[in-house]
């Protein structure tokens, strides 16, 4: 199969989607990969390296995509780059179509190209691999950003994280006790942070306070305690998902009346609308805003900021999945593998993602059941 990796041109995205060592699997095994030059230069992997790996350089992401049956994407592509997308063509990204106005995503029906989204593939158990790899990179990274964001010079209160002799942690409380969550609150509990999470599922609060430790307190995710919760807040980080699926809004612009000056609101969960009504995505060229004093940081490809290590978890998440579309092409690997049917959200014109295809309202058409 000929498959294709392109540069992305999204501002701020530094990652590719395989290594060379994963590129070298492929080529091993006689499929043929182009490599857009420059690609993995962000993620520290040079041309060199991927042409030592058996990959064919070229120099223009169109002639990528002429010579492709199967691309690999980091972050969505714009609604302009659509159109170089051809028939029966499959493209492995992170889409997030939950989310789309309604006319982009009937002009990918239109083009009927075959869309496989990161975030939604989901094992037999309900684990979502890709998001997961990633989610345990941002929560790492959201801390350390957080903790920057609480000292003057970035806007915030003037706070260390850890707090020192004498002087208490600054307050983080998790909204949403799933992977980010709960690798979010590890490192902020090494940092010396008092941390606080909350979710409306008992079983991912106890599954969090076994990983991180029961001096964690925990609650349940409703109205009222979300609202004790923003009143003591030094920084409230949203990570909430719902897989394929729009995030609720769960903090309204009333709620912001509840949070002290200066305080910092982290919503990641942005990628998927945000949990905040006053959330909106923002990039490194512009991080922060203020709404009523308090500060937003909604920044939705945070593990870009650790491009390498990004781009390794992201491939061995991926590469069982490449494989198999590469050796028995994407029909026959859609029906054999639960995970990536799950993970598909249009293929052949057709919407195959039942719960799209009810807020596009759109024909549901089941993909590579037997």
């Amino acid at each position: 199969m000929d498959i294709g990796l392109v540069k992305d041109r999204r501002p701020f995205e530094h990652r590719i989607g395989l290594t060379p060592d994963a590129v070298k699997v492929l080529t091993t095994s006689k499929h043929r990969v182009y490599v857009e030059t420059g690609a993995g230069a962000g993620a520290g992997f040079a041309d060199e390296s991927y042409e030592e790996a058996g990959a064919t350089i070229v120099f223009s992401e169109d002639e990528v995509l002429l010579r492709s049956e199967l691309i690999v994407r980091i972050s969505p592509p714009a609604p302009q780059e659509y159109q170089k997308f051809h028939e029966g063509q499959v493209v492995l990204s992170s889409w997030h179509l939950a989310v789309a106005p309604p006319e982009h995503f009937r002009s990918l029906l239109d083009r009927e190209v075959t869309t496989v989204g990161y975030e939604i593939i989901e094992d037999d158990e309900g684990n979502a691999p890709v998001l997961q790899a990633m989610s345990e990179i941002a929560g790492r990274i959201a801390v350390i950003v957080g903790s920057g964001l609480l000292l003057n010079e970035f806007g915030g209160k003037g706070m260390l994280i850890g707090g020192a002799p004498g002087i208490p942690p600054a307050s983080l409380v998790i909204l949403g006790a799933g992977t980010l969550g709960c690798c979010a609150a590890l490192c902020a509990r090494g940092m010396g942070a008092h941390v606080v999470a909350l979710d409306r599922s008992i079983a991912a609060l106890r599954r969090l306070q076994a990983k991180v430790g029961a001096d964690v307190p925990t609650m349940l995710a409703t109205k009222s305690n979300i609202e004790k919760a923003l009143a003591f807040a030094d920084i409230f980080l949203c990570a909430v998902a719902v897989h394929g699926e729009r995030t609720p809004i769960l903090v309204t612009r009333d709620m912001l009346k509840l949070m002290k000056p200066r305080s910092l609101i982290m919503d990641l969960s942005i990628d998927q609308g945000g949990c905040c009504e006053t959330s909106r995505p923002t990039d490194f060229s512009n991080p922060t805003y203020e709404v009523d004093g308090v500060l937003h940081f909604c920044v939705p490809n945070l593990p870009s900021e650790a491009s390498r290590a990004s781009t390794r978890a992201l491939t061995n998440a991926i590469l069982p999945f490449i494989e198999q579309i590469a050796e028995q092409g994407f029909d026959e690997a859609v029906r054999q593998n639960a995970s990536l049917r799950r993970g598909t959200y249009t293929h052949r014109g057709r919407c195959v993602r039942e719960s799209l295809a009810q807020s596009f309202g759109v024909e549901y058409t089941p993909v590579g059941e037997r």
